[in-house]
């Protein structure tokens, strides 16, 4: 496949997840050559081939596990009778998932949530800021690049991209809405559910979502209080901190 690169161009423009495969070392004889390319999507569509047959089925499914799982993947594989092929060769590859930045989303434009905005800037987050209350986007200075929505609670089920690269911080000017907030996020795919909030409020919701809700795990899936303890109490300096966690997290450090 010589026309990988505007392939892939094109898959990003769209904002299509896919992952690329690239033979990275053959042994033996083997139907593909070194640096063999295919595109794959997560409907299993394929672009380029890494020699046919099942070899080539098996790492389609892998490549849309790693888009699934946002992560670089490594394999080796004999080709052998499990493959149904006598070349007796080995052939290692890699795939790369693609086009998945992570999503973040803020609830509450308050001044952390605003701070969150400025210190996050440039870093691999797509962030919306989210707010309930009507016109409160005049109260508020934000980089372009942020996206801000002022929907109501009862769409947030339908806006949000829950999934493996979702990232939710929660911390509205009503703790009602926070807990509706938590309740919904941990009833829906997340990579990291955070809130802000003292210790009496993280004991409150937790009693809420094990007796009124028959949520088991209670609040021990979010960080709450979020952030790392680094010590500063500031709008700034707790921005800071939610967002070197964010990155930790991110990065699975």
């Amino acid at each position: 496949m010589n026309n990988w690169i505007e392939l892939l161009q094109e898959f990003k423009i769209k904002k299509i997840p896919v992952a690329l495969v690239t033979v990275t070392k053959i042994l033996g004889s083997a139907p593909c050559k070194v640096a063999s390319k295919m595109i794959v999507t997560y409907q299993k569509e394929i672009y380029g081939t890494i020699g046919g047959g099942k070899l080539e089925f098996r790492v389609i499914d892998e490549a849309v596990h790693a888009i699934h799982e946002n992560k670089v993947k490594e394999f080796s594989y004999t080709l052998g009778p499990e493959f149904e092929q006598c070349c007796g060769g080995k052939v290692e590859l890699m795939i790369e998932p693609m086009n998945q930045s992570p999503e973040l989303y803020l609830f509450g434009a308050g001044h952390i949530g605003v701070a969150l905005c400025a210190v996050l800037k440039d870093t691999p987050f797509n962030i919306t800021l989210l707010d309930t209350r009507e016109n409160w986007r005049d109260n508020i200075r934000i980089d372009k690049a942020v996206s801000y929505s002022a929907i109501d609670f009862d769409h947030y089920k339908q806006a949000i991209n829950w999934g493996t690269n979702c990232y939710v911080v929660i911390m509205t000017h009503d703790h009602k809405l926070d807990f509706e907030i938590t309740a919904l996020a941990l009833h829906s795919e997340t990579k990291y559910i955070g809130l802000i909030g003292s210790k009496t409020k993280k004991n409150k919701f937790n009693n809420l979502l094990i007796k009124e809700l028959n949520f088991e795990a209670g609040i021990a899936p979010v960080h709450c209080p979020v952030g790392l303890d680094l010590g500063g109490n500031s709008p700034k300096e707790i921005a800071i901190s939610v967002a070197s966690q964010l990155l930790k997290v991110y990065y699975g450090k």
